[in-house]
Formats: structure tokens, sequence, C-alpha cells
């Protein structure tokens, strides 16, 4: 990921280090293991993320009807319905979303993501891991936009970038002085990868002008990365976006991003970004989850693994993964074709 030297092989990863329920099943009754899949394919990294919070808040009281009883709730406050589909959620309780004035934001009960009894666990997993030779990343998704908008509601939110800046601003702020504490611990921790994640595009271009980032987005998480990188100076930061994502991606570097992900190759050309930026930060993600592993045969896989290597990481700075978490409709022999090429994959 440094882009230094001459790696042995190609590192890789299945996203999330997981699969959706249903493949779970698949997994353990093709294996028959036990094990977390990471630890059955043996992939190059291993995740940590915060203990589970102690902190009980009723945020009933901010929503003007009663939300349904299945209702599934984050510790931020925000609900959810689950879909009809696997893991994905239907988001329909915003408890920032009747908030008028920057005070009203600041009196919010925020969790306690950046307490030191969070970090507890996530000291002894980075510990273990990095004496078995794994490279650790602590997660740091939803970042700042993300949780923004689940807090706030995304039409808000995205009015608020015009009608109500002072608010988007207070919201927005909230966020990263917490995720800043949280950049720290990690980095104080030792984690070697900082994963921050913010989905900033669709499939179809940016989701914002990136007149937009700059003003409300950018120079927050070139706040979050300098203080992890000011304790832990060669910690790597990795950032993802889904979509259609390459107008960031000098906004990413200005700002000390060392990894993007994930690359979608549905709504990217990987060959020009790897030729465009490839000098300048490392890629991680590249195959296809809605194109090449589901409906790909086990010899599209591994053409396409190796396709993949040339365009991003000919030269280093490439970790290879699947461009999400794979779904139901991925066929298990997909999943061993990905796991084979990616090991076999060598810079010769």
């Amino acid at each position: 990921m440094r882009r230094s030297g001459r790696p042995d092989r190609v590192p890789f990863e299945i996203s999330w280090g997981a699969f959706t329920p249903g493949l779970m099943e698949v997994y353990r009754q093709r294996t028959g293991s036990t094990l977390d899949p990471a630890e059955y394919f043996d992939f190059d990294t291993r995740l940590v993320n915060l203990d589970p919070t102690r902190k009980k808040t009723d945020f009933s009281g901010r929503f003007k009807q009663a939300p349904l009883p299945n209702a599934v709730w984050d510790e931020w406050g925000y609900g959810a319905m689950r879909g009809s589909m696997e893991h994905f959620l239907e988001y329909r309780y915003h408890p920032l979303a009747d908030c008028s004035s920057p005070e009203q934001i600041f009196d919010f009960s925020w969790p306690d993501v950046d307490a030191d009894y969070r970090f507890e666990g996530v000291e002894r997993s980075t510990r273990s891991y990095q004496e078995r030779g794994y490279a650790v990343a602590g997660e740091l998704y939803l970042t700042i936009f993300e949780t923004a908008w689940l807090l706030r509601g995304m039409e808000n939110l995205l009015l608020d970038f015009f009608r109500s800046q002072d608010v988007a601003h207070a919201i927005f702020e909230s966020i990263t002085v917490l995720r800043i504490r949280q950049a720290i611990k990690y980095a104080e921790i030792g984690v070697d990868v900082l994963r921050l994640g913010d989905d900033v595009a669709t499939q179809k271009g940016p989701m914002m002008s990136l007149e937009l980032y700059r003003t409300f987005l950018k120079e927050r998480t070139r706040r979050i990365i300098a203080a992890a990188k000011k304790v832990k100076p060669d910690i790597l930061i990795f950032m993802h976006s889904d979509g259609a994502m390459v107008d960031f991606i000098p906004e990413y570097i200005d700002i000390g991003v060392d990894i993007v992900n994930p690359l979608q190759p549905e709504c990217n050309d990987l060959r020009e970004i790897g030729r465009k930026f490839g000098d300048r930060i490392s890629f991680w993600g590249g195959i296809g989850t809605q194109t090449t592993m589901p409906y790909g045969s086990p010899a599209d896989v591994k053409s396409k693994v190796r396709e993949v290597q040339t365009q991003l990481g000919s030269l280093g700075g490439l970790l290879i993964a699947p461009s999400h978490i794979l779904e139901p409709e991925v066929p298990w022999e997909n999943i061993v074709a990905f796991v084979e090429a990616a090991r076999e994959a060598k810079y010769t």
C-alpha cells in the first residue's frame, strides 16, 4: 500500500471480512468451518471495531409519531426497518430531523464512541493480530457525511447545504470532534490502517459538487487524518466511497488519503484511474459485485483478478477485493475462484 519495494504477491480480502447472512449459511455448509471467513481464507488484513456501548439514551421523544416496534436502532439514535434483502435497511427515523438551530444540534445526546472503555477490546485484538503477522484496520466508516444524513435525513441535509448551512455545519462539526478523538485512540493503539468512509457519489456521478464537498467535508476530513498521523505518522489512511467517485480522488490525495476503496468497475474506468493516479494513491477493491462475482463463471472471476491487477496494481499499491460485501446470488464456486486467483497473483 506504500508503493515501495517489490511485493511478493497481491494481498487480498473479501470486503468487510464476511458475507451477507444467506451466503454465510452457504459458507458454513460448504466448508463445515466454524471460523470467521477471514480466518478460514487467511485474508491479509483483520478489522477491529469499537466494543459495545454502555450508554443508555432514550431517543423516542425526538419522533413525532411512535416508531414501529420492530425498528432497528443504532446508538446514534437513528432507526430503520429491515429490508426484504439480507442486510439492507430502510432508514426511517432521524433524530435531528426537526432541529432548526445549531443550539439544538449541540444539545443532542451524542454517543460515547470516543470513550476509553470502548477501545479495550480493540487494543487486545490489535495486539493479537499483529503478533500473528496481519495488518490491522481500525473501522471509522460513516465518518462524517453518512452519519450526518442518517441523523438528519438525506433530503433535509442536502437542503441544509443551501438553506440552513449553520445547522449543517453544527452537525458535521459535532461528528468531526468525535471522529478526531476516535482516530487518535486508534493511532495510539497502533492500528496499521484507519478505514474512513463516506459515500459521496451514486453510480451515475457525484452526489454533491466539489464546491460543496470542500465547504462542508474536506477540511473536516483532513483534520481527522492529521490527528491520526500526528500520533502515528506511518498509519495508512483508507477512504471508501461507492459509486462514480473519480472526481474526489484528487481531493483525497490532497488531504492525506493513502488508499481509495472500492473502485466499482461498473461505474469507474479502472485502467484510467490506475494510469492517472497510481503513482500517488493505492487501491483496495476492484472486483465487481454486480457483474463478475454473481454472474460470471469461475474462469471469468480468475480472468478479472488478473485484469484488475494489471489495471490498478502492476507495480504494487493494490489490495484486491470485491467492491462490496458479497450477496446471496454469488455462486460459491466464484468465491473459491476469487481466493485461488488472488493467492496466485504475483508481481513478475
